[in-house]
Parts: C-alpha cells; structure tokens; sequence
C-alpha cells in the first residue's frame, strides 16, 4: 500500500476494497496478519470523521491533510501496538488528533478558515447566505485562537457530539480534564463573540454545555 505525500480530500484516502462484513477489530487484526486489503478498507470507512476531526481541530484544510497522512501512516505502522483496550475508532481517533496537535505545536500560526456546518451556524439568518459565510468565518477565527488542547476537546465534545468520556480516551487524558478545557475554551469562545449576542440569540454563540456525560472534574 502506499501513502502518497500529496494533500489528500476525504474520498481520496482509500478505496472501499476489502472491507465486506468485517469488524474494525476484524480488519485490524487483518492487515497486522498481512491483508494488504484490510487497513485501506478500514480507513476509508471512517474517513469522514477523521477528516472531519483533523480540518475542525487544525482550523486548515492542508495543515489537516498533512496531519491525517501523517496519522494513517502511524497507524499503518503501529496497527501490532493495538491492545483492544478501546475500540478501534477510538484509537484511530487519538492518533489523528495527536497527529493534529503536533503540528499545531509545532507551528505558531493559527490561520483562519471557515469551519463548515454546525459551529455557529444558528447565528445567521438561513436565508442570507452572505451574512451565514460571514458568521462562519467569525467563529471558525475565534476558534482558531483557542490553545490546541482547549480546541481539541471542543472539537470533539461540541462539534463531533462525543461524551467526555470517548474524548477523554482519545485525548489520554482525565474526563475532569477534558471538562476544564471545554470550560475554558467555552468562556474564550463566548468573550470573543459577545459582540454578536445582539444579532441574534445568545444562548446559540456558544455549543451546548454537554460535560455532564463525563465524570467528576478534576481541574
């Protein structure tokens, strides 16, 4: 199999072959037993999603293709590492997301794109395209901002719509602590964009406060 060094879109990754009825565990176990088949297939069904984590955690649609390469091709390498102590997408999850948050460290630019869907989206009228792109663009920035970790966990609380405890296993850390970063980040989040509580409801600038599906914060 081979990993181009090109940026990749999300239907480019790989090709659905090889896949069939198969679990996750199945074609993990698969392409560490030699399928040259299993790893493409399992990838390409997540693709979505981990594309998805990778542009909304990095905030840049190459800076994510760059990470996801990089995390597939961990991933390719380190499959026998796999203990079967979480499920397969959570694994997976946690190297995308590790993967994005080097480079972010790495790099002291936080360039400001549009996130699609969701984030915000209330905020404008649905009929006024313009202002909707407009509203878009505000919030992907104010997000943009935020420390990698604080962004991370938005990301996958707010945004993806997991329990603290799923982002808890894929960030490695605590469920308190995933909670005092969304905390965190929600109050940066709603200090950079109070400025647009006038223009539309308030309560729909900053994602539902869901941490109560985790456990007891810990700081």
């Amino acid at each position: 199999m081979a990993l181009g060094s090109g940026i990749m879109e999300p239907e480019e990754v790989f090709s659905p072959a090889g896949g069939g009825d198969r679990t996750d565990a199945q074609l993990l176990a698969a392409h560490i037993a030699g399928d040259p088949a299993a790893f493409e297939a399992l990838v390409y069904r997540h693709r979505d999603r981990l594309w998805s984590v990778a542009l909304r955690t990095t905030s840049d649609p190459e800076e994510a293709a760059d990470a996801l390469q990089d995390a597939f091709l961990s991933a390719f390498r380190r499959a026998d590492q796999f203990r079967g102590e979480a499920a397969v997408t959570t694994w997976l999850h946690r190297i995308v997301v590790n993967a994005c948050l080097d480079r972010l460290r790495r790099r002291a630019t936080r360039p400001a794109v549009p996130l699609p869907e969701d984030l915000g989206q209330t905020l404008a009228d649905p009929g006024d395209q313009m202002s909707q792109r407009e509203t878009q663009l505000i919030i992907a920035k104010a997000l943009a901002n935020l420390p990698p970790d604080q962004r991370a966990a938005i990301v996958l609380v707010d945004v993806e719509g997991l329990s603290v405890q799923e982002a808890a296993e894929i960030l490695g850390c605590p469920t308190g602590t995933v909670k005092s970063r969304c905390s965190r980040g929600r109050a940066r989040l709603a200090e950079e964009l109070a400025f647009m509580r006038n223009r539309n409801e308030p309560d729909t600038v900053i994602p539902k406060d869901n941490t109560s599906k985790g456990g007891a914060s810990n700081g």
